[in-house]
């Protein structure tokens, strides 16, 4: 029996799956908490994927790291960081990403250039911000990696040079996502000199070898491991409910969307990975729970006592900005609300308008790709809630597929890992985990409803305080 070791090195902790290749179970797992912060220095993660993977990398065959994306490792000609790295949440470089855009002629060009346009966690960003803010450490720095690029080389016997793969690549800023290339030019112009980048190993690879023999796989960043570990397939669409909301895609196709809200990031097999985000997603539940006075399960139980559209209560959900659509000074909006209106129909409204705004992510990504969902897939902590439950398939329109809750991004590593080791053209096919598919009959009058909502509230701008 073949063993590989999958790590998922996150921004809170470093988690390790040991799993058997023939048929991805997982025999032994390991979990070590990482510093809290957006800067952190690096070496705590290395500290972490030792703890985490103690007595286990001894036992694998294979290995492989995904690690969260975006983050600055910038480090000197010693290989030791010239400061703590800025991670993918650390939003102080977001007026270097205006500056960078507008240098690179503007958002269309700076998707066609690297498949997305620039927002603050593009590492890019972090290294322009790095120029301006702390030359002396910039004047230092020889070569910039990826976390998971830096974890991956600490795991491989020393002397071998670093290495990344063209998924996290993708999120970097000077890679040129729908050509499979490093952009030097772009790094330079950033930084203000040139550094040195980590080759880029060809998806199923392998990129080392431990001390103990063990062979390294390329690695990834989390959401393409995610992608591997969910074993999904062109067509498949997976909608993630956490603090923020994410529709993801794998894709045949390369995405350069110059409004900036479809990210076109490459996947770790081949192909890509666009995304949408939305800055609101489970929050407005928890704020409906808490207005209301009950709990997640009192509100869902409120939300189904009431009927589609919610009585004629309409809620656009924008109560931080949002970001798809780009609109950052936004606020909650309510209307319909009359004599009439009852704590069920609120209730409703909020999963209504969570539910609206994810279907607008997955038609902004069906926009970028011409690509129709052959499935949509539904993860994070809300699908837990029988209300949920019951209004995805009617609002979007199609059935949902619940998959079981599990550590997808280490699962992904380990069966990249896995790859690396068969030397096969594709990825290790393991067996399906059991699913849950929703049904319900479509209620299109509800997202047409949202819509006009959407769209009527375009053109407002935040009201002044203390005007008169």
């Amino acid at each position: 029996m073949a063993l590989v070791l999958g790590i998922d090195s996150s921004t809170q902790s470093t988690k390790a799956l040991l799993v058997d290749t023939d048929d991805g179970r997982v025999v032994d797992a390991r979990t070590a908490p990482h510093p809290p912060g957006t800067e952190v220095d690096p070496r705590a993660w290395l500290g972490a994927v030792d703890d985490a993977t103690q007595d286990l990398l001894e036992r694998a065959d294979a290995v492989s790291v995904a690690g969260q994306q975006h983050g600055m490792v910038a480090l000197d000609a010693d290989g030791e960081p010239v400061r703590d790295a800025l991670l993918w949440n650390d939003t102080r470089s977001a007026g270097a990403a205006h500056d960078l855009i507008a240098e690179m002629g503007g958002p269309q060009e700076c998707a066609d250039a690297v498949g997305s346009v620039l927002v603050a966690s593009f590492t890019v960003t972090k290294l322009r911000w790095l120029r301006d803010h702390e030359p002396d450490r910039a004047a230092r720095v020889a070569s910039v990696l990826l976390p998971h690029d830096y974890v991956s080389l600490h795991l491989a016997a020393p002397g071998t040079a670093a290495f990344t793969d063209r998924g996290d690549a993708s999120g970097t800023g000077y890679f040129a996502t729908a050509q499979g290339d490093w952009r030097p030019d772009l790094l330079e112009r950033a930084l203000g000199r040139p550094a040195d980048l980590p080759r880029v190993v060809a998806p199923g690879t392998a990129a080392a070898q431990t001390p103990g023999g063990a062979l390294v796989a390329g690695g990834t960043g989390d959401n393409m491991g995610a992608a591997l570990g969910m074993a999904l397939r062109p067509g498949d669409v997976l909608i993630s409910v956490g603090t923020s909301g994410v529709a993801s895609a794998v894709s045949t196709v390369p995405v350069a969307d110059g409004t900036g809200v479809v990210t076109g990031f490459a996947d770790a097999s081949g192909g890509y990975l666009p995304m949408v985000t939305t800055m609101n997603a489970a929050g407005i539940l928890d704020l409906q729970a808490q207005w209301l006075g009950v709990d997640h399960d009192g509100l869902a139980e409120l939300a189904l006592a009431s009927t589609p559209g919610a009585g004629g209560v309409t809620l656009l959900p924008y109560y931080g900005g949002e970001r798809t659509p780009n609109r950052p000074d936004a606020v909650g909006t309510w209307t319909g609300l009359t004599p009439r209106t009852t704590r069920a129909d609120l209730a409703r409204a909020a999963y209504e308008a969570l539910l609206c705004s994810l279907a607008d992510a997955v038609d902004r990504l069906v926009a970028a790709t011409g690509e129709q969902p052959r499935r949509l897939l539904m993860v994070g902590g809300a699908t837990k809630s029988p209300a949920l439950r019951a209004l995805a398939p009617a609002i979007l329109g199609a059935s949902v597929t619940l998959p079981p809750s599990g550590e997808y991004v280490a699962l992904g590593a380990a069966r990249q890992a896995a790859w690396a080791l068969a030397q096969t053209p594709a990825p290790p096919e393991w067996p399906a985990a059991e699913t849950a598919v929703l049904e319900a009959d479509p209620t299109p009058h509800v997202r047409e409803v949202y819509a006009d909502l959407r769209e009527r509230t375009a053109p407002w701008t935040p009201a002044t305080e203390g005007t008169s």
